[in-house]
């Protein structure tokens, strides 16, 4: 092979910016270009209405799914269409085109629906054609976009009754196999947001089809408690009636937690956690925390109640945890996301805390409630062979 064939240098680099890379390389920002890559697609938007609702600055979100495409709207406090800082470019226009400078969760109120926090650029840039409306002081300024390009600047398209912001977006078939988003695998995650972020009001609308709309709409009140309850429904009958639930903030960790747990005559074990609303499927230092906690406070009270032989071994985490349905969700300012997926938590800090205050409000529970408490010991001690 000559010299020349083997030759590489600066003229053989292509350099791609904005939309352009986004859709040279879908799957590096939304996974893939398959049914789950379009549902990252959806997230993204849903992401930042969301957190206009854990900022309270809006109240609600409202999904539709349309022919071929989606709606997405919140009633915040609407989003700037004049030109920002030394750009010709408005506020809107920047949210649209532009990705963040980073890849980090920006804090505690940030609820991670993405593979990363990169906002409406990336969906804008993947989609064929989208449309912006922004009601903002008295009035409804619109703007379109066909593949992540401007078509023209905001426009006044009329007075606003209301404020707030939509996103109308079609996904461009040339980049997603489907552009048919699942109804079920929506729901199921918006009702999960429901359960993780108790300010939250969230609703998803099927009009794709005439004559046959659906629609959900999910608020929890009672946070984990609810999410707890709703997984054990299909599931054996519980031990004991109370859902055990708790929060607290520990600046060691840089955040806050709420748990919610309670055990059931199944042997499965099923606990969740989920770390900025993000769910983190492969586990992490907050479920072993979590772990830790629920198997420290229980061997402390077996064994200050002496209700097992003293030769006997400590129960084991795998014991403790058989039939036990639990809800672990932190919101911290600096979430670190392992694997392959990013489905891990990785903090350090976040194990030792979880722990701590497990089996302090676990171990106070189960003295406080003495009755119950003996039920969930039965239950484990009868689960456990050779006890």
């Amino acid at each position: 092979m000559s010299e020349s064939a083997n030759s590489y240098n600066a003229s053989d680099i292509t350099v791609l910016y904005g939309h352009e890379a986004i859709r040279k390389r879908p799957g590096m920002y939304v996974g893939s270009t398959t049914e789950r890559g379009l549902h990252q697609a959806v997230f993204e938007v849903v992401g930042r209405a969301v957190n206009e609702v854990q900022a309270d600055r809006a109240t609600s979100v409202d999904v539709t799914l349309t022919p071929g495409g989606v709606s997405v709207v919140d009633d915040g406090p609407d989003v700037p269409v004049k030109a920002a800082g030394d750009t010709d470019a408005s506020s809107l226009e920047l949210l649209l085109t532009r990705l963040p400078a980073g890849w980090e969760p920006l804090g505690r109120n940030t609820a991670v629906m993405g593979l990363a926090v990169l906002g409406l650029c990336v969906t804008n840039a993947l989609s064929s054609r989208l449309t912006a409306e922004v009601r903002r002081e008295g009035t409804r300024w619109v703007q379109q976009y066909a593949h992540g390009v401007p078509v023209a600047p905001p426009t006044a398209a009329g007075p606003a009754a209301d404020r707030g912001t939509t996103i109308a977006f079609w996904p461009d078939p040339d980049i997603f196999e489907t552009v048919e988003c699942s109804f079920s695998v929506l729901a199921d995650r918006f009702r999960d947001l429901a359960f993780l972020n108790r300010c939250l009001t969230i609703s998803l609308t099927d009009a794709r089809h005439p004559g046959e709309p659906r629609s959900v709409r999910f608020r929890s009140p009672a946070g984990a408690q609810d999410f707890v309850a709703f997984l054990d429904t299909p599931t054996g009958s519980p031990v004991h009636p109370d859902i055990i639930g708790f929060e607290w903030e520990d600046p060691r960790m840089e955040g806050t937690a709420e748990v919610a747990l309670r055990w059931c005559t199944s042997c499965e074990e099923r606990v969740h956690g989920f770390a900025n609303s993000r769910p983190t499927r492969e586990g992490g230092t907050h479920v072993l925390g979590f772990r830790d906690g629920a198997t420290n406070a229980v061997n402390a009270y077996v064994r200050k109640r002496r209700l097992r032989p003293t030769a006997h071994p400590d129960l084991s985490p795998e014991q403790i945890c058989e039939g036990l349905t639990a809800i672990v969700s932190l919101k911290l300012d600096h979430p670190w996301f392992e694997g392959a997926t990013g489905s891990m938590l990785g903090n350090p800090t976040v194990r030792p805390c979880v722990a701590e205050a497990v089996q302090k409000h676990l171990g106070n529970w189960l003295d406080s409630h003495p009755e119950q408490a003996a039920a969930v010991i039965d239950r484990i001690v009868q689960g456990t062979p050779g006890s």
